[in-house]
């Protein structure tokens, strides 16, 4: 893809979310939404860590990588990456909001990637990188720009948050190769030094509501 690579972290990111693979490159299937659940989706960078974040939220049945917020019709990751498209790589949520809420799960959207670096996340560089939060409905939309401005009250980065609000509109589900990426590879040098430590963030953040705190059944 058209990112960035910085000094001698190359090699490090070079097999990472930048990385075109050889693998299953057809499109994955969307769930269908089950009685009371609902959808949320949202763009911070490589798909890989905000997928894997999400999935460990209580509440949450499944998450699926792919691409919103651009103007082609069933996008590849290497359409995407040129930067022309004008998608994003994103998450698409599915969540239980008696258990979780969307609130929480801006929460961790805002815990789990750097809402403050315009079209970047640490090494990856472009437009596909950017931070978006995508609302389905008002009441989403204001939830989402209260959650900027409790972001950026908060002093938790120094600069204020870049996040784009935008109307929901179409998501595609990305390659079957990239979902569920860092449970299938998680000793890959980028998952272990940049996507892991996203997920550690979100975690914290998220302390009480995963799913591995629930204790086992007796």
């Amino acid at each position: 893809m058209n990112s960035v690579k910085i000094g001698v972290l190359v090699l490090i990111f070079w097999a990472g979310c930048t990385t075109a693979q050889t693998q299953d490159t057809n499109p994955a299937k969307l769930p269908a939404l089950k009685p009371g659940e609902a959808v949320a989706t949202f763009a911070g960078g490589c798909f890989w860590a905000q997928e894997e974040g999400f999935d460990q939220l209580k509440g949450v049945r499944e998450v699926i990588s792919g691409y919103s917020g651009g103007n082609v019709k069933n996008p590849t990751y290497e359409q995407v990456g040129t930067d022309e498209t004008g998608h994003a790589e994103s998450v698409q949520v599915y969540y239980d909001p008696k258990v979780i809420s969307y609130n929480d799960l801006l929460t961790a959207f805002f815990a789990g990637h750097d809402p403050t670096t315009l079209n970047r996340q640490g090494p990856d560089v472009g437009r596909d990188y950017r931070s978006v939060a995508f609302y389905r409905t008002p009441e989403e939309k204001k939830a989402i720009e209260t959650a900027i401005q409790r972001v950026n009250a908060s002093g938790h980065y120094k600069n204020p948050v870049v996040t784009e609000v935008v109307p929901f509109s179409v998501f595609y589900p990305a390659e079957k190769y990239h979902q569920n990426y860092v449970k299938l590879h998680p000793n890959q040098p980028y998952i272990r030094s940049v996507s892991m430590p996203k997920i550690a963030k979100l975690r914290k953040a998220m302390h009480g509501k995963l799913k591995s705190e629930d204790k086992p059944n007796s």
